[in-house]
């Protein structure tokens, strides 16, 4: 009776798990900060794995490009947005990391990242260096927005202490400079950027032209790029403009298992027109774009995805 006892109780207890997908997973997904579009973007991801990959749940929160590559680093993210300036930095443990980061895999390259310096038409602002004694307005520390800012006003001969600055998110900034309390928004995101757009239906604003800083900005980072915002983008945005760029790329933890990111980065290669429903440049992607060496190894699931397409790419 007893024996018989136990049996069923282990019936049950298979049956039970049995119930379980066996890739049942929690992970952890850091996007952006709020008024960006890495948090919907991050929205689409999430819908999409979970379709991919029975059982799993992903969990999603804000970030910023600099914090997100240290979270996966430290096992307190799996998964990340983060910028190719800042992985590549954090793979090399040069400043703002503090240590080689080995944790750090890449999946897939994106779109490229246009940092924008907007400032509002009546502020007699026409190049960096006009912003000496005005107030600005840029993301909070750890967001690669901030670091761009200040790199550029260090190239142009300035630092936070000859302006004032504001560490806020999107919707704040915009907020200042359409009271008037900043004459100037340092951000990075894509064209066009909706906190930008929001802005621009309450102020004249123009974005200030940044080519005259690429070199000193390129002996900073060499992965910074010279990209240009085409004219129209913006309202009454009647010139294009030359700013610093680089690109957007998903990072994970080097733990995750193969299977599970060889799904995750093939499902992302399948779903580029629903993921340009947030950002339109993922419309024009290609999968030799999405593997492109970008400075940061791929996780070895990546790697099966792109070899089964016919790209080599650098692993761990």
């Amino acid at each position: 009776m007893r024996t018989s006892t136990k049996m069923l109780g282990l019936a049950l207890s298979l049956a039970v798990t049995a119930a379980v997908p066996a890739t049942a997973a929690e992970l952890k997904m850091m996007t952006g900060p709020q008024g960006g579009s890495w948090i919907p973007l991050g929205g689409q991801l999430k819908d999409l794995w979970e379709k991919a990959i029975p059982g799993l749940a992903v969990q999603q929160s804000p970030g910023a490009g600099i914090a997100n590559v240290r979270a996966v680093e430290e096992g307190k993210a799996d998964i990340g947005f983060s910028n190719s300036i800042s992985a590549v930095d954090a793979i090399a443990g040069k400043a703002p990391f503090n240590k080689p980061h080995n944790n750090v895999c890449n999946i897939a390259t994106l779109y490229p990242q246009y940092y924008q310096f907007v400032v509002n038409v009546d502020a007699g602002v026409n190049k960096i260096s006009d912003l000496k004694g005005k107030s600005i307005t840029t993301q909070q520390k750890g967001n690669t927005g901030e670091l761009i800012t200040r790199q550029l006003l260090e190239v142009n001969g300035l630092s936070y202490n000859d302006v004032k600055v504001s560490f806020v998110g999107y919707t704040d900034s915009v907020n200042q400079m359409k009271d008037g309390h900043a004459v100037a928004f340092g951000l990075n995101t894509q064209v066009p950027a909706g906190a930008v757009m929001d802005l621009a239906a309450a102020r004249d604003i123009k974005l200030l032209d940044q080519s005259d800083s690429y070199e000193k900005m390129r002996k900073i980072n060499p992965g910074y790029k010279l990209i240009t915002i085409p004219k129209n983008s913006y309202p009454k945005q009647d010139q294009d403009v030359k700013v610093i760029g680089f690109y957007t790329h998903i990072v994970v933890s080097c733990k995750l298992p193969a299977d599970e990111v060889y799904t995750m980065t093939k499902t992302v290669a399948a779903n580029t027109k629903t993921l340009a429903t947030v950002a339109k440049d993922i419309a024009k992607l290609q999968t030799a774009e999405m593997g492109a060496d970008i400075g940061v190894p791929f996780h070895p699931g990546a790697a099966k995805f792109y070899k089964e397409v016919g790209l080599t790419v650098p692993t761990h």
